[in-house]
């Protein structure tokens, strides 16, 4: 069951709402006065907020800024007001979706499901990144083990990257060459690969001559794990 706190005060609107989304196991828990809501909130578990903007005591908008200060829950605001600029505020300041009102039950209710959907893939892709011992930010070029920022030359990460990138795939030494801008088949021939590897085991291993993270597969390439 979906668990839903709306903030209408408009009677009528949010009991043809809340008869309509009950058929789609949505349940609609609404408030006419926004301190009402924002009281409710800070006991009860809502998996998401509609919020009208014009409402008794107190701003709608206010009341959104205050609910995005306080608590991690989806909103769509549902307002008759068309002014561009309390959509663009609404957004800005943290709503999901704005509908503006007259609008059809039926959006309302693939907007609340799309917007849940991709809410609980976020906070599930955020919550793998937390699991994860290595963390790799491709946009700031760094690496970070148990949140701490391994100190990485340049060849080391594009090596260490391109591993995490294909965290547990076997990766060859020619692949590795391949995939770096920095590194030639002269390194190959020399055996700095080899020396780089072992590098990047002395700063992420607890004990680089027995890896766990960074394995060598003999006459196949590297593996990394975490």
């Amino acid at each position: 069951m979906i668990k839903i706190a709306m903030v209408e005060d408009d009677i009528q609107l949010a009991e043809l709402l809340t008869q309509y989304l009950k058929k789609f196991n949505i349940e609609v828990t609404n408030f006419e006065e926004p301190f009402l809501a924002l009281s409710s909130l800070r006991i009860h578990k809502f998996d998401l907020l509609i919020l009208d903007l014009t409402l008794p005591g107190m701003d709608g908008l206010d009341v959104c800024k205050e609910v995005v200060e306080k608590y991690n829950i989806p909103i769509i605001i549902s307002s008759a007001r068309s002014d561009i600029t309390d959509k663009v505020t609404a957004l800005q300041i943290g709503a999901d979706d704005y509908l503006p009102k007259p609008y059809d039950p039926r959006e309302l209710e693939v907007r609340i499901k799309t917007i849940l959907r991709r809410y609980n893939k976020n906070a599930e892709d955020i919550e793998d990144t937390k699991k994860k011992i290595f963390v790799l930010n491709l946009e700031k070029r760094e690496i970070t083990k148990k949140g701490q920022y391994i100190k990485l030359t340049a060849a080391e990460y594009e090596v260490l990257s391109l591993l995490i990138k294909r965290e547990g795939f076997i990766v060859t030494r020619e692949e590795i060459f391949d995939n770096s801008d920095l590194l030639n088949h002269d390194y190959e021939n020399s055996g700095s690969l080899a020396v780089i590897i072992n590098r990047i085991r002395q700063k992420i291993e607890d004990n680089s001559k027995e890896p766990k993270y960074l394995q060598t597969i003999r006459g196949m390439g590297y593996k990394f794990l975490q």
